[in-house]
């Protein structure tokens, strides 16, 4: 069985993370792998909950919110990415612990206690690799259909945006930091080069 493998895009709002998280997914099942696509909030049914309630519906307490985000990934990764991973399957997913730490722990105030929160919730787990999309902050982009909490720290993208880069610098060989103010076909080539490397990492941990 292949070893399974965790990607995880991060990166503020419009970098296009779906845009390349797509395109890996479509490259790695042509390539004969099974793969998982999945997002957070909203990986699994309660999850869908709690999206809305989180990023569609009225104001909720920042602290209310890391917490509700924190209860998604508990559920998310037990019942969703660690069984795909036994299964040796990749996991192709949309924002994970980073997006909390960067947004509710830095652009909304609450510090390092989220961090802790969120790794006791997925006991643990880490990403084989997390690609970074970084690009400067565009007014453009950041105005198309934001949710609630990316209205809310819009303020902070800049602030976002080196957060991100900051939690990459923690741990460069995990990290890709790959420049996303180009086109998309020049994008994926710098994602799908990391996710080979991620790959092989992989395989020679399994053998």
């Amino acid at each position: 069985m292949s070893a399974g493998l965790f990607v995880v895009f991060e990166g503020g709002d419009g970098v296009g993370k779906s845009t390349q998280l797509r395109m890996l997914a479509d490259a790695l099942g042509t390539a004969g792998r099974k793969v998982v696509v999945t997002r957070e909030p909203g990986g699994t049914a309660l999850g869908v909950e709690l999206r809305q309630a989180i990023m569609h519906g009225d104001h909720v307490d920042p602290r209310a919110e890391a917490l509700l985000y924190a209860a998604d990934r508990a559920h998310h990764v037990a019942t969703v990415v660690r069984p795909a991973l036994a299964a040796g399957a990749v996991v192709v997913q949309d924002r994970y612990v980073d997006s909390s730490i960067v947004y509710q722990g830095g652009a909304r105030g609450l510090g390092g206690e989220v961090e802790r929160i969120s790794r006791w919730a997925t006991d643990g787990l880490l990403p084989d690799l997390t690609v970074v999309l970084d690009m400067e902050p565009d007014p453009e982009r950041m105005s198309r259909d934001l949710d609630r909490v990316e209205r809310e720290t819009a303020a902070h993208a800049e602030m976002i945006r080196q957060g991100f880069l900051g939690l990459a610098a923690r741990d460069p060989e995990r990290y890709a930091i790959v420049d996303a103010a180009r086109e998309p076909g020049q994008v994926f080539s710098d994602v799908f080069k990391a996710t080979r490397v991620a790959m092989t990492r992989a395989k020679e941990r399994a053998s």
